[in-house]
């Protein structure tokens, strides 16, 4: 078996994988509510030899299927991602981002009967939201699992890098209503809260790392301008590259609220109203891989630095198994920004289908090396066995 015979493969998949990218486009969902996105993995993977979970540690839109060759080996897993935007339906294009990681999973499994090993492709909600990924990485998912990868399409090629870690934290300040002209000093106000805590976290900014994000809103501020509010609700992200300074930042916010109710006359709690996201750390021989085998191709793969644009849930997996999230070009050379319009309609170009297949077929054969290849393996897994990982 080769690598050859991987790309005779993945072209035989080209209407089937198209089928269902263009599929999933047509039928957006939100996160945890992709129900046809879902079945339509699902039921191309049993088409093609795989069991399947579904669903998947009780979440109605994940699932997990594998395929055993019967023979000793390594397992490889894909992980697909499905959910649609609001408004804009498939502005990220995880529409083909599952496609590709599931044709993938696919491509591999036709050739581990004589190379051993096994495939795994896991469907993954909510990315968008409140990602399955990190109950899968907390659960026993990646107990028996080699390496993980995942690709999302961009508007360039870039490497596997990093993310940043991330929580999602939300504050409730009550008060006590008055009659804003009448009788304003008989009130608490709650949305003087509000607005002391983001000054407070204003000027905290100042003592912030270059790799700190703190950004949020005011969810409720009140009802209307002639009642002095006795709720408000805010709500932060806090991001770090590194997830202890991350907890230094975090402190730092929820101090800001602290002070600000205990300035305003109000009291406060606080929780947490999203899953917290750790840092992505890319398995740098694992990556080497994939881009060797893209160079393969023809494909060069950008290595964008210390990328600091945001939070992905594949964090949380690569602190419990070797993994990569790569990115791949679908805009034919435009510079084209994720959850917008444009972004989702490249994903129906043919420019944008050609790279689909060319990805799939990269993610295959990376699949094989790390199977066919025991040297490779050792070292991925000694690269990781030596980094800091998440308590």
């Amino acid at each position: 078996m080769s690598k050859e015979q991987l790309h005779e493969i993945v072209s035989e998949m080209r209407e089937e994988l198209q089928g269902l990218s263009d599929y999933i486009y047509e039928n957006p969902e939100l996160g945890l509510n992709e129900y046809k996105s879902s079945q339509a993995h699902v039921d191309l993977l049993r088409k093609h030899g795989f069991d399947v979970e579904y669903p998947y540690l009780g979440f109605d839109t994940a699932f997990k299927a594998t395929f055993d060759s019967g023979k000793e080996g390594p397992t490889v897993a894909y992980l697909s991602e499905y959910d649609a935007l609001p408004g804009i339906g498939h502005g990220c294009g995880h529409n083909m981002l599952g496609t590709v990681d599931t044709g993938a999973g696919i491509a591999l499994s036709k050739v581990v009967g004589e190379t051993g090993g096994r495939v795994v492709v896991l469907g993954t909600p909510a990315e968008e939201t409140d990602g399955v990924k990190v109950d899968m990485a907390n659960a026993d998912t990646f107990d028996d699992v080699d390496v993980a990868l995942c690709t999302h399409p961009s508007d360039q090629n870039l490497m596997s890098n990093v993310s940043l870690a991330m929580e999602a934290l939300e504050f409730e300040f009550f008060g006590k209503t008055a009659h804003a002209a009448g009788a304003p000093w008989e009130g608490i106000n709650a949305l003087d809260a509000a607005i002391n805590m983001f000054n407070m976290v204003n000027a905290g900014r100042q003592q912030l790392r270059p790799d700190a994000r703190v950004h949020g809103i005011i969810a409720e501020g009140g009802v209307a301008a002639n009642i002095i509010p006795e709720y408000t609700r805010v709500q932060f992200y806090v991001r770090s590259l590194d997830i202890n300074y991350l907890q230094e930042v975090k402190d730092m916010v929820i101090r800001s609220a602290e002070a600000a109710s205990s300035a305003a006359g109000t009291t406060m709690k606080y929780n947490y109203f999203e899953k917290s996201y750790y840092n992505m750390i890319t398995n740098q021989k694992l990556s080497d891989t994939y881009n060797a085998n893209a160079a393969d191709l023809g494909i060069e793969m950008i290595d964008a630095g210390e990328d600091l644009s945001g939070s992905i849930d594949m964090g949380n997996v690569s602190q419990v198994v070797p993994s990569i999230h790569s990115y791949y070009e679908i805009t034919d050379g435009v510079p084209t920004a994720g959850h917008t319009v444009e972004f989702r309609e490249a994903t129906r170009t043919e420019f944008g289908y050609k790279a689909m297949m060319r990805t799939v077929e990269i993610l295959a054969r990376t699949g094989f090396d790390v199977i066919t290849k025991p040297e490779l393996l050792a070292e991925i897994t000694e690269e990781f066995n030596k980094i800091e990982k998440v308590n």
